[in-house]
């Protein structure tokens, strides 16, 4: 029962979203070579803090310790907090969330600073596809072993299938991790109400990391993604 949520609860999940939607648009334009990645932590806690703040919300700190992996760190799909600044070329991945009104969000985006690879093109286009998948063929009905197997498939298919190494999504509500869980062995059916994030992504050892990662509300059909952008 509590993984549905109500109008009540997804319009604070909403803004929760909005104020993490914040602190990504803001640090955007500021991941340069020599920002480190506590610094960029630390300044995006502080834009969504901020919005939350103007919009009338209860600011109830960060929902989980905010991962900022560059270069070679981005490999650990759970990386820590370090001192490493930003180099030309790297990818950097930001997953970050924050509580409002009792509520969490959950975000990651990867970005590259200046010119990448082709090769770094090429590996974020395939999460791309995987993670654009999933959003299309997520639906109440539709079971969650069903939804990571399609964002699993696109990976696999593209030889990258031992390099996407969690579940692709999990529930979100007043915890940023809830039920539903969204992997191989899950044996839980999609509802409408339920607030769930999908974000597929690829791991590799002294290269890096992408992974790409919404939330969204399921719809009888289809969904309603809350942090776009």
């Amino acid at each position: 029962m509590a993984a549905i949520k109500t109008a009540d609860e997804i319009q604070k999940l909403k803004a929760a979203a909005k104020a993490g939607n914040t602190a990504f648009a803001c640090i955007s334009p500021l991941l340069v070579p020599g920002r480190t990645e506590r610094e960029i932590a630390r300044l995006m806690e502080g834009f969504a803090r901020e919005a939350a703040t103007r919009s009338g919300g209860v600011w109830g700190g960060l929902s989980f310790p905010p991962i900022i992996a560059s270069g070679p760190n981005g490999a650990s799909p759970h990386a820590e907090l370090t001192d490493r600044a930003l180099e030309a070329g790297d990818f950097v991945t930001i997953d970050f969330g924050v509580l409002v009104d009792g509520y969490a969000s959950d975000k990651t985006r990867t970005y590259g600073i200046g010119e990448v690879s082709d090769e770094q093109r090429r590996i974020y286009g395939i999460v791309e596809k995987a993670q654009k998948a999933g959003l299309t063929a997520a639906r109440a009905g539709l079971p969650c072993r069903e939804l990571d197997a399609v964002c699993r498939t696109i990976i696999a298919e593209a030889g990258y299938g031992e390099y996407f190494v969690h579940t692709t999504g999990h529930g979100v509500g007043t915890e940023v991790h809830e039920d539903p869980r969204i992997g191989k062995e899950s044996e839980e059916i999609l509802a409408a109400g339920m607030v769930v994030t999908i974000e597929p992504g690829i791991y590799i050892e002294g290269w890096g990391g992408v992974r790409i990662e919404d939330t969204a509300v399921i719809l009888e059909s289809g969904c309603e993604v809350i942090t776009g952008g």
